[in-house]
């Protein structure tokens, strides 16, 4: 057990989500009785500690700065902790998945084409299967308003991990999927 939590913590610190392909599923809800446009600042709750079992300190730290840029290009200020109008906390999971891949390779050799009463013209065909593990990276950003101590808005993304070291390609990855999931946040953006 030990050691697949240390691969996960391993394979997410890599990178986030897989590359800016659009490979990030999101959904989104909230509270449509809300005026959210009366919200002006906005606190981070404490980072779960379960998110340290898959995220390391550096994707940690582009992750909030993802975040937080996300809130103040929507008009926020941010404030210390949870004391603004808002608070938002943000959960992140990593799970190992499987498939099955098959490859069926027809050309096979050239040799064994011919004439089979069964078969008709033909020759025989060879099917490669091969098992691909791979990791889907889960973000749940919840915010809450903190005068009412309610949910008010929530955004999930999901999406395959990139495995790449890039640094460059893992800034991009988060801000990416940061955008993606706050894509329908119901106050617009007014800055990038």
């Amino acid at each position: 057990m030990q050691n697949i939590v240390s691969r996960l913590a391993v394979i997410f610190s890599v990178a986030f989500f897989s590359s800016c392909s659009d490979g990030i599923t999101v959904n989104s809800d909230y509270d449509k009785t809300v005026d959210f446009e009366s919200y002006k600042t906005f606190g981070l709750l404490p980072w779960p500690e379960e998110n340290n079992a898959v995220v390391n300190e550096f994707d940690k730290t582009r992750i909030l700065n993802s975040l937080k840029a996300e809130f103040v290009a929507r008009g926020l200020t941010e404030v210390p902790g949870p004391s603004g109008d808002i608070a938002i906390n943000i959960f992140v999971k990593a799970e190992t998945k499987s498939e099955t891949q098959a490859y069926t390779n027809y050309y096979n050799s050239g040799y064994g084409y011919g004439y089979s009463p069964y078969m008709g013209m033909g020759g025989s065909s060879t099917t490669t299967l091969q098992e691909v593990d791979y990791v889907v990276g889960t973000v749940i950003v919840d915010v809450f308003e903190v005068a009412g101590k309610k949910l008010v808005w929530q955004g999930i993304g999901q999406g395959v991990v990139d495995e790449s070291p890039n640094t460059e390609k893992k800034d991009k990855n988060i801000d990416y999927a940061m955008r993606k999931i706050l894509y329908d946040y119901p106050v617009a953006k007014t800055s990038n």
